[in-house]
């Protein structure tokens, strides 16, 4: 069994089943197709796949001109070029009419590394979560992918479905279920909850592990969908804790941490450790590195764990 895999190399063996099985599925490209994993699919059904080349608000555009016609249009790109370049187009030519229209992003968060603030998204979550009618689902490993994307195609709307860039752990087996708009709890404790989404769910494992091992038990839930979020299951967890900790690479600023202070200071006030870039862009780099300068790696958040339950 694989330990490690990327999620965009799921995202294509998925694509390429998904498309022998409903020919109402378009993909559509900005010149990346290597990037996204698409190749097998255009190379399969070359009438379904359209590549705009890098013209990502045009791409937008014609999804949303597709999905007037009954297609399902997934338009795949780069998480930073999906959501700022075309931000214009999916709010208004998309959610504003609500059409069925799939935005497949890659390359989320500072996990992308070398290639720089450009290219690591760390605001998508909180921009695409703030526009109406728009669903987010971030997996956190390459068995996700699949039951996941199988639901966004089934459902209709708008969805932006969002990818990191490396290989990560597989952290599910192939018979996990997945729900849209339903946590998965990996482990139950006592003491603290850390809700995860993307990447950032194998570093909560890590360091849950550890401060179990420090007499600190933990909760891990999976907030795989960031929008709706689970917050029958959030508050259900938070219940009793004396901390909740929110985990993604992305900006602690919109995204799921601020999705998490919104519900809990809505309907259960909790002291809340949101774990994420905090206000800043991250610098080029190895991802590792740059997680531990940010303080998102396994050993800063059991110290910080730590020292907010010891304050």
């Amino acid at each position: 069994m694989e330990t490690k895999k990327m999620l965009r190399t799921a995202f294509g063996e998925a694509l390429l089943e998904l498309g022998s099985r409903n020919d109402r599925l378009v993909v559509l490209d900005a010149d990346i197709s290597s990037s996204l994993k698409t190749g097998a699919f255009a190379r399969a059904f070359p009438q379904r796949h359209i590549n705009f080349g890098v013209a990502e608000q045009n791409m937008l555009m014609a999804a949303a001109g597709l999905a007037t016609t009954g297609l399902i249009p997934l338009a795949c790109t780069y998480a930073t070029f999906a959501t700022m370049r075309a931000c214009e187009q999916i709010r208004s030519m998309i959610c504003y009419p609500e059409l069925n229209v799939k935005v497949i992003a890659t390359h989320g968060g500072i996990e992308v590394g070398w290639d720089g603030p450009t290219h690591q998204a760390t605001e998508d979550i909180a921009m695409m979560r703030s526009i109406p009618n728009m669903t987010v689902i971030v997996p956190a490993d390459a068995t996700a992918v699949t039951p996941l994307l199988e639901q966004t195609v089934s459902m209709d709307g708008p969805v932006y479905f969002r990818m990191g860039r490396n290989p990560v752990s597989i952290i599910y087996d192939d018979k996990q279920p997945f729900l849209i708009g339903s946590a998965v709890c990996l482990q139950e404790g006592n003491d603290v909850l850390m809700v995860a989404v993307g990447t950032m769910l194998a570093t909560a494992q890590q360091a849950a592990h550890r401060l179990e091992s420090l007499g600190i038990s933990c909760t891990v839930l999976d907030m795989h969908t960031v929008k709706p979020l689970d917050e029958e299951t959030l508050l259900q967890h938070a219940e009793g804790k004396r901390l909740v900790v929110s985990l993604e690479d992305h900006s602690i600023i919109g995204g799921l941490g601020g999705a998490l202070a919104e519900c809990l200071c809505t309907h259960h006030p909790k002291p809340l450790l949101r774990i994420g870039v905090r206000d800043t862009f991250a610098e080029s780099g190895a991802p590792e590195e740059l997680f531990q300068k940010y303080g998102m790696d396994s050993e800063t958040v059991v110290h910080m764990v730590r020292e907010h339950l010891h304050a």
